[in-house]
């Protein structure tokens, strides 16, 4: 028996749970169009070329509005920000545009929408995809970025939200964990 077999997907998905992660809005679309999904499956890519990896469940209703507009925005969430977090990954029950109502947002260069407030953000032009069974891999080059410097991050992390303070950034992350 090979050892992939041995690996069930329930086993799996509880390994990953241990994996502490940014929180990120991804972006996609335009006027009543627009949706978008929570992912804390983002990652730098290059900074020669400055580029970003982002993957997306292909059953997702972002799938097609990402091959449509070939663009899309990373908001990697700030501390402050886990009911817009909850929004997108759908637990309110709201779809498509109506995830953007309780949030401030504006355009960047490609026109994806970023979050006013986030702690950063990722304007990006989709350069390519790769199919990798359930899943895409996105590859974003970054047109334009924004950051906020006076925010911690929100971090998921065994399956629950977490917040790590601003001033954790200034040699103060011991202090923060405890």
């Amino acid at each position: 028996m090979s050892a992939e077999a041995l690996i069930s997907e329930a086993d799996f998905k509880l390994s990953m749970r241990h994996l502490a992660g940014a929180v990120s809005v991804i972006t996609v679309g335009d006027g009543q169009d627009r949706t978008g999904f929570t992912a804390t499956s983002v990652s730098s890519l290059s900074a020669a070329l400055p580029s970003v990896i982002v993957s997306v469940n292909r059953a997702s209703s972002s799938w097609p509005a990402l091959q449509r507009y070939g663009c899309f925005c990373v908001n990697v969430l700030a501390a402050d920000q886990q009911q817009v977090a909850q929004s997108f990954a759908g637990l309110d029950g709201r779809k498509g545009a109506e995830r953007y109502g309780d949030a401030g947002w504006y355009r960047l260069k490609t026109g994806a929408a970023a979050l006013e407030n986030a702690l950063t953000v990722l304007d990006c032009k989709l350069e390519t995809a790769f199919h990798y069974n359930s899943h895409a891999i996105l590859v974003g080059h970054v047109c334009a970025i924004e950051i906020r410097r006076d925010m911690g991050p929100l971090l998921y992390w065994r399956g629950g939200y977490h917040q790590l303070p601003a001033e954790a950034d200034r040699g103060g992350l011991a202090k923060a964990l405890g």
